[in-house]
């Protein structure tokens, strides 16, 4: 029965490489395997519309995902959101994401916030069944991280956050008549991060340049099985910059561009060893007991030198993505953008699109995946993003008075 665990652990991580089991060269294709790859899903409608990217963009309510340094830039005292995604709705009907997040200004100076942000990742409804196919039980697996955060300008254009957070992945179940007491994974993991604005004149043009780093999940392993099956967290270094520029009055275009890539060491692959010789098999097992036993922090480190293809294969796990905002007077906004992966690294690759609206209280945010593949499960997926703006709270509610 605890096979089921390791079932849904594979599931999860096959399906959100699907589009590239069946068109790729299997001896090539290595996407770097972690656990808790619910933590990687960008949970608002503006970052993922333009292409899943938010390093180096305006500060927002859900920066706390992509770069919590920028909440010490944020215009509002403070802000909360909720974000839903029905995820993988072209298989299921009840797997989906939902995010909670939001920053409060402190001190005097305007240079400081708080932050926190929950997730809930549900893998809706599993009915197992005996050998004569009779439902016996129901699971509800699920992933959550719970994390707080402090950002902090260290000059009038540089600003650093950290973010610490708890992660609970509970894919098991309990089965009292085998005697089988499973429970679910728990890891912690911080974030480091770092944000730069600058506000160029070109022409006769004020134009805003940011740039923004990344560096989330570096932590324990989760400890699936009772702590039998450790897997590395899906740590990650994202870059990114962002210009904008006014096209008229009101008019304002911005370009962004991030890149990402895991900080987690690639798991060795039987196809680049003589597995027909004694001797191929003994370094394969040394290779991979090497791989299980390796920390964390080892892996960060070797991610950057350990793939078999040389660098030719570092940069294949690099991904990217390259994205607009154009806004009319901050409160009408629509968004485009485009994400890629290698096809030997996942084969995720599709173009987003997305629109919004402001009031002085509320935004509503929407966006709408299109793969490139058609076969592919993450084809039109939408995410919906509502934004409360703490200060137009109170002017709505100081102006009544």
């Amino acid at each position: 029965m605890k096979a089921l665990r390791h079932i849904l652990i594979a599931l999860l991580a096959v399906v959100l490489a699907a589009p590239a089991l069946t068109a790729q060269d299997k001896n090539e294709f290595n996407p770097i395997q972690t656990g808790v790859t619910s933590l990687g899903i960008a949970p608002d409608a503006r970052g993922a519309s333009m292409g899943d990217l938010g390093a180096a963009t305006d500060p927002d309510a859900n920066s706390q995902f992509w770069n919590p340094s920028k909440y010490a830039f944020a215009y509002s005292t403070a802000s909360v959101s909720l974000s839903y995604t029905p995820w993988l709705r072209k298989l299921v009907n009840d797997i989906f994401l939902a995010n909670l997040a939001g920053y409060w200004k402190i001190g005097s100076g305007d240079n400081q916030a708080l932050s926190a942000s929950l997730r809930y990742f549900s893998l809706g409804e599993v009915t197992l069944n005996n050998p004569y196919g009779d439902a016996t039980q129901s699971l509800n697996p699920y992933e959550m991280s719970f994390d707080v955060g402090y950002s902090r300008k260290l000059s009038e254009k540089f600003s650093m956050g950290v973010v610490f957070r708890y992660i609970y992945s509970d894919l098991g179940f309990s089965d009292s008549y085998a005697g089988d007491q499973s429970t679910g994974a728990s890891a912690f993991s911080a974030d480091i991060a770092g944000y730069y604005t600058t506000y160029p004149i070109i022409g006769r043009n004020e134009c805003q340049w940011s740039w923004g780093w990344n560096i989330s999940n570096i932590g324990t392993k989760v400890a699936y099985n009772n702590g039998e099956d450790p897997a590395f967290l899906p740590t990650n270094l994202r870059l990114g910059t962002s210009f904008t520029f006014p096209l008229a009055d009101y008019h304002n275009l911005s370009i962004n561009l991030d890149l990402n890539k895991l900080l987690v060491p690639a798991r060795p692959r039987q196809a680049d060893y003589d597995t027909d010789t004694p001797e191929g098999q003994a370094a394969y097992a040394d290779a991979l007991a090497d791989w299980e036993n390796m920390s964390p922090f080892t892996g960060i480190f070797k991610s950057f030198s350990d793939a078999p293809g040389g660098m030719k294969e570092e940069f294949r796990e690099i991904t990217w993505s390259l994205g607009a905002e154009y806004s009319y007077n901050n409160q009408f906004f629509l968004r485009a953008g485009y994400f890629y992966e290698n096809e030997f690294k996942g084969n995720r690759q599709y173009f987003a699109a997305g629109a919004g609206f402001s009031l002085n209280v509320v935004r509503l945010d929407a966006s709408y995946m299109l793969a490139t593949a058609q076969s592919s499960p993450l084809d039109q997926t939408l995410r919906f993003t509502l934004t409360f703006d703490m200060d137009g709270l109170k002017d709505l509610f100081g102006g009544r008075r």
